[in-house]
């Protein structure tokens, strides 16, 4: 059972989508390739093909929870140009289309962390093109944000579902500790660069609660019956905390990129 079940419409919805700089900073590395292509891994519903998908000729989309997949088929169907393909399997499990398919940029955002990333970097050195890099990006959550606000959002999730982390329904989250350029060292693509960009967003109180609706922490099925109580309580709290231009939330985007 995927961590985000039920999640995939309020993900569309709700998710921030990569920074500009981030993605002038990925279509750069393609730069120059005839027909390039992408392989986007724990793709979600698509955000980052979605932005990426002019500098492609064909894009390969890797996710695994099957209403993910759906909203992103649904964006990226539509889109003219790239030759678009769906794997509904998780990453560990990705076959490359055809026996000499070789990906110019394989991007793994937010993502990361779910997977078995020795294995998953294993497979991407079979199916990496020679001069291909693998990047590994995104920020933190809500629930990870220093803010006065966020501090108060997280204890009423707690108040609702514990003081640890929820993964799911029947999971808590497993921290991972070792930097993600230590984890790229070990394998084929050693050579790392790593870039972080400012970010600021804007939230409103509605906006934050579906983007919980769409998390494996704080997803609408965790509360049960519980659910109406919460928004209500929660809604308070943000409305107390917005100020004339909302509840901001200070971030930072990484993007990690390895080389062979």
């Amino acid at each position: 059972m995927s961590q985000f079940e039920g999640t995939a419409p309020y993900y569309a919805a709700y998710r921030p989508g990569i920074p500009q700089q981030a993605v002038s900073l990925l279509t750069g590395t393609v730069r120059g390739i005839a027909s390039p292509t992408l392989l986007d891994l724990g793709s979600g519903t698509g955000q980052v093909p979605l932005a990426l998908h002019s500098a492609f000729a064909e894009i390969d989309v890797v996710e695994a929870d099957a209403g993910m997949i759906a909203e992103a088929e649904a964006a990226l169907a539509p889109l003219a140009g790239p030759v678009v393909r769906f794997h509904p399997v998780r990453a560990e499990d990705f076959t490359p289309p055809t026996p000499t398919w070789r990906a110019d940029l394989v991007t793994i955002c937010r993502a990361f962390h779910w997977m078995d990333q020795e294995k998953v970097l294993s497979l991407l050195d079979e199916c990496t093109a020679p001069d291909g890099a693998v990047v590994v990006m995104g920020d933190g959550s809500l629930w990870t944000a220093r803010t006065t606000w966020t501090d108060a959002l997280r204890a009423l999730i707690q108040d609702y579902l514990g003081t640890k982390r929820r993964a799911g329904r029947s999971s808590t989250y497993a921290v991972h500790d070792r930097p993600y350029a230590e984890v790229l060292g070990e394998s084929a693509f050693a050579r790392t660069e790593e870039h972080r960009i400012t970010v600021r967003r804007q939230w409103s109180p509605e906006t934050v609660l579906g983007y919980l609706a769409s998390t494996s922490f704080a997803a609408r099925p965790l509360f049960g019956d519980r659910w109406e109580e919460f928004e209500t309580q929660a809604l308070q709290l943000l409305r107390e905390h917005a100020q004339d231009d909302g509840l901001i939330e200070p971030a930072e985007f990484t993007v990690l990129i390895g080389r062979r």
